[in-house]
């Protein structure tokens, strides 16, 4: 038996095989986003972005892993640019200001480390 809480109506339903880019939606000139579990120690979010939108230069406590599912994003951390394609991951570092854009239409699944 896990000790984990169950998951809540919103979140990712459990023992089933799903597609990830499947459970978010894009939506015109908007960044969609879907928790799929939150727990004190991570919370797994996918986003969907539309061409031109992003999330603007922020900095979090924790860790947090971008896996890109569909499309390019371009994500910047302290001031580096990095292209990061759909199958691919980025690790963004706690208390490093990063920033991401959609210069066309991508789906990434972020991954918050909380520990």
């Amino acid at each position: 038996m896990s000790s984990s809480p169950a998951p809540n109506k919103s979140e990712m339903p459990v023992a089933q095989s799903l597609s990830l880019a499947s459970l978010v939606s894009y939506q015109e000139g908007a960044v969609v986003s879907r928790t799929l579990v939150k727990r004190p120690t991570s919370t797994i979010t996918l986003f969907a972005f539309d061409e031109g939108q992003g999330l603007s230069e922020h900095t979090t406590p924790f860790d947090a892993l971008a896996h890109i599912l569909e499309g390019t994003a371009e994500i910047t951390i302290s001031g580096k640019p990095i292209t990061a394609n759909a199958g691919e991951a980025v690790l963004m570092p706690a208390n490093h200001p990063h920033s991401l854009k959609a210069p066309a239409k991508f789906k990434m699944l972020l991954t918050m480390i909380r520990s």
